[in-house]
């Protein structure tokens, strides 16, 4: 396997919902699946999920019957040149960065996705630990 991608599902706050690691050769929207069946039965509020554009299309009628969610795509705007903040999408950005300063997450040391999945839980956990009581 010569690459990983990590869909990560968070909160408004940034925090960990659901997450799936897999091989770089799946496509986004099957990924997507994958870490949305992860969210079956466990968020019963859940309505709404802002999403990249890569995970426009068939998804958005998928998450519809498999879970009532509306999928909401981020999308840049049309006159947009260069780089710029998106509207909701640099959540799960500021995420990816919180777990980019841990060292096993900030490259791909995990020879098994369960296991890269499981590093990224404990990174998000010390997060959240070091939120409740610094230092």
């Amino acid at each position: 396997m010569s690459g990983r991608k990590r869909h990560l599902v968070v909160d408004t706050l940034g925090l960990l919902l659901a997450i799936v690691v897999h091989a770089a050769d799946v496509q986004d929207r099957d990924g997507a699946k994958l870490v949305l069946a992860e969210l079956r039965g466990g968020f019963p509020r859940l309505s709404l999920i802002w999403a990249d554009g890569g995970y426009a299309g068939q998804l958005l009628g998928w998450a519809q019957e498999a879970g009532q969610w509306a999928i909401e795509v981020v999308k840049r705007p049309v006159a947009q040149r260069g780089f710029a903040v998106l509207p909701k999408r640099w959540i799960v950005e500021r995420t990816f960065a919180w777990l980019g300063r841990y060292r096993r997450l900030s490259k791909d040391y995990e020879e098994r996705p369960a296991s890269s999945e499981t590093m990224i839980r404990i990174a998000m956990i010390n997060l959240m630990l070091h939120r409740l009581e610094p230092g």
